[in-house]
């Protein structure tokens, strides 16, 4: 399935393009709609939070565009429409390939706090209230943006952010799997040294491809941050095999998984995730779009759930799969079978599944129930 071009987003009903929409044959079209649509209007004043979700993968077109501007030697066209065209890919080396060089449009401290902000701007259009932003700061630093200079302007952006937009930002940094262990020397250096690591960061991850990028080579790096008190949510699962979950959780400590997609396959794996509780970051278009999964109908949400593993609704890297984090709450409805009540739950696990503090955890989740227990006279 060719994912949706960047900048025209994913239709807003439980499906996405080329795919037949799933209804009940007893309920009337006219029914069906509306109940699609009370769906979507609940979802759209949701009180939320967001724990899996990528830094320059949030950049919007218009902001990639205006970069790509900036720094005319860039392979990144500046036209929206080009983008459109440029922002479809082909499998996940394809889709990395094209990330890296949206990163090399991110040079400067100021271009680091306007994404920061925007990205910020748009989680608060989504009534997202708590997000966990992964940052690759070695992505920044190895491109010349001196160290102080990109925690203090995330850092501006964060309180700016909560300030101006009421949206609580948090910082997972992560390794880019790719760049090896340079990377994860660096990325582990400036997670844990005084006076470099910036206030909001909470966790330490592990991205990029999986495919030749073993996990356990990263244990003494997540050793480190672990211990400077940082908590561990590497990715794990989505392009290769169960077993790299197993190692994420053996070797990296993990206490959230990234994606997890192919858990599914081993039912020891799920039945100890579900055991210890172990929540599972869940990007259903994310994986339609980088071939992952090959079709929405057969992502495995539902045997997740089935098998009692947590699961949180999250949105990746949303402008390049042309989504959102209120159309994946969208599409996991439709594919568990939700109601309101259901849906709320959702947002609730991924409260509970975050590093926000209890107090901040217990307001976030009153909000979900007064807003629910309203509904819909909200």
């Amino acid at each position: 399935m060719t994912p949706a071009p960047w900048g025209r987003p994913i239709s807003r009903s439980h499906r996405v393009p080329g795919e037949e929409p799933m209804t009940d044959h007893l309920t009337p079209p006219a029914a069906q709609a509306q109940a699609d649509t009370q769906t979507q209007t609940f979802i759209a004043g949701l009180p939320k939070a967001e724990l899996h979700v990528h830094h320059v993968g949030s950049a919007s077109p218009r902001i990639v565009s205006a970069l790509a501007a900036r720094h005319p030697d860039s392979k990144v066209p500046t036209d929206i429409e080009a983008l459109a065209d440029y922002f479809t890919f082909t499998d996940f080396a394809h889709f990395v390939q094209v990330y890296l060089s949206v990163v090399d449009l991110i040079r400067t401290p100021d271009d680091v706090q306007l994404l920061t902000f925007e990205v910020a701007r748009e989680l608060a259009r989504q009534n997202v209230r708590y997000a966990e932003l992964t940052i690759t700061p070695f992505s920044s630093t190895r491109r010349g943006i001196e160290e102080r200079a990109f925690m203090a302007a995330i850092e501006d952006a964060r309180k700016s952010a909560e300030a101006e937009l009421g949206v609580v930002l948090r910082w997972c940094f992560d390794i880019p799997g790719e760049a090896g262990l340079e990377a994860a020397e660096e990325t582990v250096r400036l997670a844990t040294t005084d006076g470099i690591r910036p206030e909001g960061l909470v966790s330490f991850g592990l991205g990029g491809p999986e495919i030749g990028v073993p996990r356990p080579q990263f244990k003494p790096y997540f050793d480190r941050a672990i211990a400077a008190g940082l908590r561990s949510v590497p990715h794990a699962g989505e392009t290769t095999g169960p077993e790299t979950v197993w190692d994420a959780l053996t070797h990296l400590r993990a206490e959230r998984i990234g994606h997890g997609t192919s858990s599914a396959q081993d039912p020891k794996l799920l039945a100890h995730l579900a055991e210890h509780r172990i929540p599972l970051e869940v990007c259903p278009t994310s994986n339609i779009a980088t071939r992952a999964v090959r079709t929405l109908d057969e992502h495995p949400i539902k045997q997740f759930v089935d098998a009692g593993v947590t699961v949180t609704i999250n949105s990746d890297d949303p402008p390049m799969f042309g989504t959102d984090l209120n159309n994946e709450y969208a599409v996991a409805a439709r594919l568990l079978g939700l109601d309101e009540r259901g849906i709320a739950g959702l947002a609730k696990n991924a409260v509970e599944a975050s590093f926000l503090d209890a107090a901040g955890k217990e307001r976030v989740k009153a909000e979900i129930d007064a807003y629910t227990e309203t509904w819909p006279a909200s």
